[in-house]
């Protein structure tokens, strides 16, 4: 039943304007539809929504990624525009100017992935990720 579905990713803001404005001016994006409380945003084959909360998100662990054919000029255009991408070196994984080389991947998809991460104005932790072949 749930394979049928389409999935989409909901993410908390404790200030839904300030959150519009960071994804509008950092990250380029603009609502496709919004209700009292909620954004929804629409990229190439999925969705997101923002919704007010007095809650939180820990930012300990990705929440939502995009996947990108070159993550070097998706890094570049956006730190362009004031992001901020987190540094890491710890076991297993080790960025080197914000982007990690992650061995292994899903057969399915390729051999390995790159990927970045950074936060929202509301704590979020985003990923950007490129499949190696």
């Amino acid at each position: 039943m749930l394979q049928e579905g389409h999935v989409a990713t909901r993410l908390p803001a404790q200030d839904l304007e300030r959150a519009r404005g960071f994804y509008a001016e950092k990250l380029g994006l603009e609502p496709v539809d919004e209700r009292p409380g909620g954004l929804l945003y629409r990229c190439a084959s999925g969705e997101f929504a923002l919704f007010e909360s007095a809650g939180a998100s820990s930012g300990a662990f990705t929440q939502m990624a995009w996947n990108v054919d070159d993550i070097e000029a998706t890094v570049e255009q956006l730190r362009s525009r004031g992001v901020v991408f987190e540094e890491y070196d710890v076991p297993g994984l080790t960025t080197v100017d914000g982007i990690a080389e992650i061995e292994g991947q899903y057969p399915s998809k390729g051999s390995a992935e790159r990927g970045a991460w950074f936060r929202d104005s509301e704590g979020n932790l985003l990923g950007i990720g490129q499949v190696l072949p």
